[in-house]
């Protein structure tokens, strides 16, 4: 057999391996994106600051950035939604989403309290709680830590300060660091205000 002849067999052998997984790729990779459409976590029921029963399905319809803290948190929970609520108003001419802070300290944050609380940063902002077992199982479905410190009245609490970034129908297509760079937080919240 001549040199010519053997390339020509090692090229076609090359087109055909590479064509088989272009073709397995386009299959498989349909797959996938078919089981990521899922919204994310697990179904939950609590309640939000008005008192109103709240499942998952509120996350459909319109993109949400959520974050989970607490009222009594000293600086990484009123940062962040002050952040977030600076964002939502910026964005406002481009496109908007929801912002819902759950509480990780159900024993102290009452809907009154949290009323307050999300009211001062952005009026049309959701802030949930419920009762402990109920937001723990919220917690633990949605891949959330937190952890009770310390003794009496003045205990704090550690937790996940990443904020979740759900589109309209509830798939989670981005998450914002604490003190991410504000030009990478704004162009993710750009998107997702459009989403």
């Amino acid at each position: 057999m001549s040199r010519m002849a053997v390339l020509r067999i090692a090229l076609w052998t090359m087109i055909a391996l590479f064509g088989g997984a272009a073709l397995a790729l386009t299959f498989f990779g349909t797959g996938s994106q078919q089981s990521a459409a899922a919204p994310y976590g697990t179904p939950f029921r609590l309640e939000d600051q008005n008192g109103t029963p709240v499942t998952e399905a509120m996350f459909r319809g319109k993109p949400s950035a959520v974050f989970f803290g607490f009222t009594n948190c000293p600086d990484v929970c009123p940062t962040t939604l002050a952040e977030l609520g600076a964002y939502r108003q910026e964005l406002a001419k481009t496109g908007d989403f929801r912002i819902v802070f759950v509480t990780v300290d159900p024993e102290r944050d009452t809907p009154d309290i949290l009323r307050t609380y999300v009211g001062a940063i952005d009026k049309q902002a959701v802030a949930l709680t419920g009762r402990p077992e109920d937001v723990a199982t919220m917690l633990k479905g949605w891949g959330i830590y937190s952890k009770k410190v310390g003794e009496g009245p003045d205990y704090t609490m550690d937790h996940t300060a990443t904020t979740l970034l759900l589109d309209s129908k509830g798939e989670l297509v981005a998450t914002l660091a604490y003190g991410e760079d504000p030009a990478s937080a704004k162009a993710k919240l750009e998107r997702l205000a459009k989403s």
